[in-house]
């Protein structure tokens, strides 16, 4: 058996049970057989990944690659597919459509059937089969047979899983200590869970809590090497040539070495926060800067200091990472926060932030490290209007005024398995002519299949969808449908694994009924 053979068997029999502990299983006993030059890209091919990153195939050129007559025996390796990737991600120029898809085709000839099978999903970004990102963490620690823990620590600093599973397996334990926050070099920010209002968030996090206004701006990540400033989305794209004003103001503080973790919004003249799509038009922006800059001008507010001065915080507690925040940056550049196990001080902090015309309020352990890229316990958001962050699964095609537009959005939360969405219900309510000029487009893009009234997508398009409340449903798999969903926006600023859990819905219904219902005691 190939290599990639290896990898294709694996992820057939990871796919075929629900059971995460099964999936880590088959994944760590893969990973044991793979040679150490494999190790690293094989982790992630099973992540759904490619070294090259997204490379931009074409379903339809891939569709038709796909089709070509599947080989007895396979000529493909692990490396030799690398190669080929690398070589089809450095075609440009005139001939260039032709000549990809003749290398596509070469690559489907020289494979089996099952490793045919493999490579249509790996490609087209379908290999949703369990094995991201969490479990493979699990799988990763079985078979280097060291704590979990330190397989997630490293992978918060780590570039991708593939050089963490290469150090964890083919040199010392001590190898994942030097995986650490390195000053520009951005990591995924820390999310937060949902509760239901302030006295839920007290309850969940005990008396060591700070309180901090929820801004509606752009998530921003600033790090600072003595003259070298960066300035990171979300989605850890730099974006300080579009953004002077943050600059300027970092080159202010007086440190060499910094990480911080804060919102940028644009304030009105009575210094409320306007909308975040005006916010968003600052972010990218290359031409006119400096006068969109007057027009528009960009305010930080930075809640959490990750490193000071060479020193990583992210381990340590909030409570020290608050003290070094409020060491080095001024007080109009800090997030307004409240340290208080009152109940009433809470509140009135919740009704101050929203009468500043904020989204509401954060609830934030004292004695929690800063864990990157997870949504955790230790940090809750509390807002005004039910909103949940959702991923689109599918549309229906819209009639009367609608028609030939993709109008009506099945939407879905994480599920408990990663790659894994659970539908939650339908929408077609608060979108505007320019929302569905663009999402039919995007859509189309992402098609996998359709039917007579449906085209099912690439999980990948994040919605924020206000609702009234949760209730429990048997007509979607979850057992919880949304009342009176309505779009607000799409999330161009997150990626499908940032949206909502069904452990988050499964909260909140908790939350309004007060007791669990049969549909979320069966999960």
């Amino acid at each position: 058996m190939s290599q990639l053979s290896l990898l294709a068997s694996t992820s057939q029999r990871v796919g075929a049970t629900p059971r995460r502990s099964v999936k880590a299983k088959e994944l760590s006993e893969c990973l044991r057989q793979l040679a150490e030059d494999e190790v690293e890209i094989a982790t992630l091919y099973l992540c759904g990944e490619l070294r090259q990153g997204k490379i931009g195939i074409g379903y339809a050129a891939l569709r038709a690659a796909s089709q070509a007559p599947a080989s007895d025996v396979s000529e493909l390796t692990i490396g030799s597919l690398d190669v080929a990737l690398t070589k089809y991600n450095e075609i440009k120029g005139s001939g260039s459509t032709a000549a990809k898809a003749r290398l596509l085709e070469e690559l489907f000839i020289k494979a089996t059937a099952d490793e045919q099978a493999f490579l249509l999903k790996l490609l087209s970004g379908e290999l949703r089969q369990g094995a991201l990102a969490g479990v493979m963490i699990d799988a990763l620690a079985m078979a280097a047979q060291v704590p979990v823990d330190e397989i997630r620590r490293a992978a918060m600093y780590a570039p991708h899983l593939g050089v963490v599973a290469h150090a964890a397996l083919h040199r010392d334990r001590s190898a994942l200590l030097e995986f650490q926050l390195a000053t520009l070099s951005p990591v995924a920010p820390m999310l937060a869970d949902t509760a239901a209002d302030v006295e839920a968030a007290l309850e969940l996090l005990g008396p060591r809590v700070a309180w901090e206004w929820k801004i509606d701006g752009a998530r921003t990540q600033v790090h600072k090497h003595h003259d070298d400033i960066r300035v990171y989305t979300r989605n850890l794209n730099d974006v300080a040539a579009s953004v002077p004003e943050i600059v300027e103001a970092i080159k202010a503080i007086p440190a060499n070495d910094l990480v911080l973790d804060g919102e940028v919004v644009a304030l009105g003249s009575n210094r409320q926060p306007l909308p975040f799509q005006i916010t968003m038009r600052r972010f990218g922006r290359k031409l006119n800067v400096e006068a969109l800059r007057k027009e528009l001008p960009l305010s930080p507010f930075f809640f959490d200091c990750l490193k000071l001065n060479g020193i990583s915080l992210a381990d340590r507690p909030t409570h020290e990472r608050i003290a070094a925040l409020r060491s080095v940056v001024p007080t109009d550049m800090q997030m307004p926060r409240l340290v208080s196990a009152e109940l009433t001080a809470a509140q009135a902090f919740y009704a101050e932030a929203l009468a500043k015309g904020h989204e509401g309020i954060m609830a934030k352990s004292l004695d929690a490290p800063y864990e990157a890229g997870k949504r955790g316990a230790s940090w809750l958001k509390i807002k005004r209007a039910h909103t949940l962050d959702l991923v689109v699964l599918a549309a229906e095609w819209g009639s009367g005024r609608r028609k030939g537009t993709l109008s009506n959005l099945h939407l879905g939360a994480r599920g408990a398995n990663e790659g894994e969405f659970v539908m939650l219900g339908k929408t077609f309510k608060g979108l505007t002519d320019a929302m569905l000029e663009w999402q039919t487009k995007e859509f189309l893009a992402r098609e996998l299949r359709r039917d007579a009234m449906t085209v099912y997508v690439r999980p990948e398009l994040v919605v924020e969808i206000a609702f009234n409340d949760i209730q429990a449903s048997s007509q979607y798999p979850g057992g919880y449908a949304l009342r009176f969903a309505r779009v607000k926006r799409y999330r161009a600023d997150k990626h499908a694994g940032e949206a909502d859990t069904i452990e988050t819905i499964r909260t909140i219904f908790n939350s309004q009924s007060g007791v669990e219902s049969s549909a979320a005691a069966a999960q």
